[in-house]
């Protein structure tokens, strides 16, 4: 098997095989973020649709919708304190060093095993496939799958292998499917497939087979808290309270979610990337609208934090109007604030563990660094960030907005070492290093390391050094309460690293690896029982079923379809123009 060829030949490393566990575990806040307004009638179609919606605020009497699910939850943690992170550190030849054994075990896949890539490929093509993941992927997958792109890309002038966040995705899912892909392997959690096949599905490809990584469930703890009746009895509650209630969801959220949601409120998709401007347009329309933001505490509470840090920095109408929407100002953005209801009890497991240790060593020991947040960290991280972000030391935003951020700050570091080098300037023999704390899950390191690479590269650096910080706590560190995972290799424990074998990683996604891509491909080429072929698609709880009479699937479909169309593919049309109505919602996004 294809599996065994991987595993023998990856460097001559032993890794520990387990079975996954299932019940366990902004752009940068720079004066360009937001949206444009579009010109149009002077009445709003948003504030006709809620008004038409007041009368009786849809609620779903069958619990067949909902499945009863338990919470996925991390076990117990150790008992200590961080003083000094792991990091890895690009240097200026492009070489890879690394401080700490997490750090090491890290980096001793970012240059996979050739043999393993070129075995993988050969597979891949085999059964015409092509792949999706998330950027929060194991490692030692993410170095094989980058490995593989630049292959592919050196006798095509397109690749089958996609690393993007949760919502792109789909979008690349697509473009596969036109160049020829016969199936679709999609690694990520379930409610990703979910939203590829949806993708997939409505731009004509509904025939065309997405597969999961494992039979298994894989789950989403931050997904799983809008599948509560509690979230239900939120969204009821808002509505009821606030005819303009609209629901801003986020895209890590299940087809179930979205489509129940929108059944009880007006409900659109959002990520972190164009959250602040769906709610900045939202309230643009209809200036009383109830922003119902779920299920994501700490990113709806950083999100008010982000308007509060703005109103505090004393930024005149005239600024917030250039910078973040034209027809806001202080008023109205005050107002926006304070009719911002974050849903109180959604937090995802590994963006938890960013809490006030972290906080602390980050001040203490780091003060030097740029700080990067996720919109989903908690607050003492993310406020960290905030403040470094309006003096351009920092970021706050999403995986990608992360990526573009570390990757200018180097790629300006280049230039500057350039044209002092052209000005004649006398070397100081000392190199240069930029510090980047990254406040996401450490997935994303290996996306990070390549664009550094290709940067220092191209410029022929001779003195930039970049190092990614993994912040951790002693929270990080799971207690074992599964004996598949009695030992866990590569892991220290002094380093408050979890037992996913990584500092703040997600035990969920990494139950995709490359044993399992393998698999997956195998059993296409093989084409193994139909039975076998059906528990690898993604959930299907919702085929057959209605809710108020429509069908479910379009119900959870339609908050997330405009997205495809409007951040995307929308962001190389002309800044400003009016591009489409959705549901009598005007979207003009970019």
């Amino acid at each position: 098997m294809f599996a065994s060829a991987i595993r023998n030949s990856r460097l001559g490393i032993r890794r520990l095989t387990t079975k996954p566990v299932q019940n366990r575990l902004y752009q940068h806040l720079a004066p360009t973020a937001g949206a444009a307004a579009c010109a149009g009638p002077s009445s709003s179609p948003l504030a006709a649709r809620l008004e038409a919606r007041s009368a009786s605020a849809a609620r779903l009497s069958s619990p067949s919708i909902i499945q009863s699910r338990f919470m996925s939850s991390p076990s117990a943690a150790y008992s200590q304190t961080v003083d000094v992170f792991p990091s890895i550190v690009i240097e200026a030849g492009g070489n890879i060093s690394a401080q700490g054994p997490f750090a090491e075990a890290q980096a001793q896949f970012l240059e996979p095993d050739m043999e393993a890539v070129h075995s993988l490929n050969e597979s891949l093509t085999k059964a015409n496939m092509g792949v999706v993941a998330h950027y929060y992927m194991d490692v030692e997958l993410q170095g094989i799958l980058t490995s593989l792109k630049i292959e592919q890309l050196k006798t095509s002038d397109s690749s089958r292998i996609a690393i993007a966040d949760s919502l792109k995705m789909g979008d690349d899912a697509v473009k596969m499917c036109e160049e020829g892909a016969t199936s679709i392997a999609c690694l990520g959690v379930d409610f990703m497939s979910e939203s590829v096949a949806t993708i997939m599905s409505r731009n004509g490809y509904a025939h065309i087979p997405v597969y999961r990584a494992t039979a298994r469930h894989i789950g989403c703890s931050l997904a799983e808290s809008a599948e509560k009746d509690a979230y239900q009895a939120w969204l009821q509650k808002g509505r009821a309270e606030n005819k303009n209630a609209l629901h801003v969801v986020y895209i890590n959220t299940s087809l179930e979610t979205k489509a129940v949601s929108n059944s009880i409120v007006p409900t659109i998709t959002c990520t972190s990337s164009n959250v602040m401007a769906t709610i900045l347009q939202a309230s643009s329309e209809v200036p009383d609208v109830k922003i119902m933001y779920g299920p994501d505490t700490y990113m709806g509470e950083n999100l008010v934090t982000m308007f509060t840090s703005i109103l505090n920095a004393n930024w005149d109408d005239d600024k917030i109007a250039k910078a973040l929407h034209p027809k806001h100002n202080r008023a109205t953005l005050e107002k926006l604030r304070d009719n911002i209801d974050v849903y109180p009890n959604g937090n995802c497991v590994v963006h938890h563990m960013f809490g006030n240790e972290v906080v602390n060593t980050v001040k203490n020991n780091y003060d030097d660094a740029f700080v990067t947040a996720h919109l989903e960290v908690p607050g003492e991280m993310f406020q960290i960030a905030m403040e470094k972000s309006l003096v351009d030391k920092g970021v706050v935003g999403s995986t990608s907005d992360i990526l573009k951020f570390i990757s200018g700050k180097v790629s300006l570091a280049v230039e500057e070492e350039a044209a002092s080098a052209s000005a004649g300037a006398t070397p100081s023999g000392d190199n240069r290093r930029l510090k980047f704390i990254l406040g996401t899950e450490a997935g994303m390191v290996t996306s990070i390391v390549k664009s550094v690479q290709d940067i220092l590269a191209a410029a022929g650096s001779k003195t930039i050094e970049t190092e990614i910080v993994f912040p951790v706590s002693s929270e990080a560190v799971m207690g074992v309460d599964d004996d598949d995972l009695a030992v866990v290799p590569g892991v220290a424990g002094g380093e408050g690293c979890s037992t996913a074998g990584g500092c703040a990683t997600c035990p969920f996604m990494k139950m995709n690896d490359v044993d399992a891509l393998s698999d997956i491909a195998e059993m296409v080429i093989e084409n193994s029982d139909e039975m076998k072929m059906k528990s690898h698609l993604p959930p299907q709880r919702l085929i057959g079923k209605k809710i108020n009479g429509i069908d479910a699937v379009d119900f959870g479909s339609k908050p997330i379809l405009v997205w495809t169309l409007e951040v995307y593919v929308g962001l190389d049309l002309k800044r400003g123009g009016c591009r489409e109505r959705y549901d009598g919602y005007l979207l003009d996004f970019y």
